[in-house]
């Protein structure tokens, strides 16, 4: 009787515990913090359709306010989110406003023309990041922060917290790699917020010649970076939902080989497969939709592994596991024909190839770069917003 009194106050404790953690508030929705900032200028927004303050766009809510908004700027997967993975996002114009939506890429080397930056005198940043070096929003922001210093313009980011945030895990990129899925020398999970990042950006010299971007940053409230926080709206068509999100970091390597990862079925980024996998008990086929035109291996029947009826928290406790990609290694015999050249983009370094081919396990590479981990959390600590 008395283990169960005991029990019955350990779990009042824990429920009101839980009823008293307090709600995490986006930057955007500290609209006394921000709005004064935005009073007599033109105001530019890089954001899609995660960028909702409550049940209605920044967009929106910004027009309602009266401020002058001249210019969208949207990432892969456009304003409205509903272009596929890579797909070119053209300039046109909002339908429900009216507003122009400018290219990310109509200028030189991948940045808005000087036409587009002259719309405007301060860019607002309200999209919703997943945290990896891979996943392209923050590179966006990242040429952005280079336009906005190189013509003299302001950038304001409106934080929102990272879904992938409790952990960094992954090597440092090697920037002889660098490409439009690897941007900066981070680890694959870096942790960071995009307004933690941006300071970093700037304070690292991490813009070209220099130069250094006028950013300020509404952080969140109630957020640290042990906050597991779910995301209420998904942040790309192929990322459904936080199975999806929590397995990314595991399985955006297969968009390296000939392995179709779910692209085109109801469990993107939870599923893989091939046509020649033997011994796999699952199977499922690409199919073209909206999400994904053209999938790979599409109409093709392929044999794999489901991981969607994983427990989050064996997710969350491995962080990146390359048990995956090996066991497709091994099982396809494929030899070194499994790997395209755009592995290392994904990886950052050139040395887990390697060691895979070799028949080392996930946690003897895993290993390999807890240094790069560790460096890392050091050198970002300055400009975290959010206690560890």
């Amino acid at each position: 009787m008395k283990h169960l009194l005991l029990l019955s106050i350990f779990l009042l404790c824990a429920t009101l515990s839980a009823g008293a953690q307090q709600r995490v508030v986006m930057g955007d929705e500290q609209t006394s913090d921000y709005f004064p900032l935005l009073e007599g200028k033109r105001v530019a927004i890089f954001s899609n359709h995660t960028g909702m303050v409550g049940d209605k766009h920044l967009l929106d809510v910004l027009l309602e306010n009266g401020f002058n908004v001249t210019a969208i700027f949207s990432p892969e997967h456009g304003f409205r989110g509903k272009a596929g993975a890579g797909e070119h996002v053209a300039s046109t114009v909002d339908e429900k406003t009216g507003v122009p939506i400018l290219s990310l890429y109509d200028g030189k080397v991948g940045k808005p023309s000087a036409t587009s930056m002259n719309k405007f005198d301060l860019l607002v940043v309200d999209i919703q990041d997943v945290g990896l070096r891979y996943y392209t929003y923050y590179a966006s922001m990242c040429r952005l922060m280079d336009a906005c210093a190189e013509h003299g313009k302001q950038m304001l980011i409106l934080d929102r917290p990272n879904p992938n945030g409790h952990y960094v895990d992954g090597p440092i990129l090697d920037m002889k790699y660098k490409s439009a899925v690897g941007w900066l020398p981070i680890p694959t999970v870096h942790g960071m917020t995009l307004g933690e990042l941006a300071l970093m950006v700037n304070g690292e010299g991490w813009l070209p010649k220099g130069r250094k971007c006028d950013v300020t940053v509404i952080p969140c409230r109630n957020y640290t970076h042990r906050t597991l926080y779910r995301l209420p709206v998904p942040p790309s068509p192929n990322l459904p939902n936080m199975k999806a999100v929590y397995l990314y970091p595991s399985l955006c390597y297969f968009e390296a080989t000939p392995v179709s990862l779910g692209r085109g079925t109801e469990l993107p980024f939870q599923v893989y497969g091939h046509p020649s996998m033997k011994g796999c008990d699952f199977s499922f086929t690409p199919r073209s939709v909206p999400a994904a035109k053209n999938p790979p291996l599409r109409d093709k029947l392929c044999h794999g592994v489901n991981l969607s009826n994983r427990s989050d928290e064996e997710i969350l406790r491995k962080g990146i596991d390359l048990s995956y990609l090996i066991d497709a290694y091994q099982r396809l015999n494929m030899g070194d024909k499994f790997f395209t050249p755009f592995f290392e983009k994904l990886m950052g370094v050139d040395y887990v190839r390697k060691m895979i081919e070799e028949g080392k396990s996930a946690d003897e590479i895993k290993a390999t770069w807890q240094d790069d981990v560790e460096r890392f959390k050091a050198q970002r600590k300055p400009y975290l917003l959010y206690s560890e």
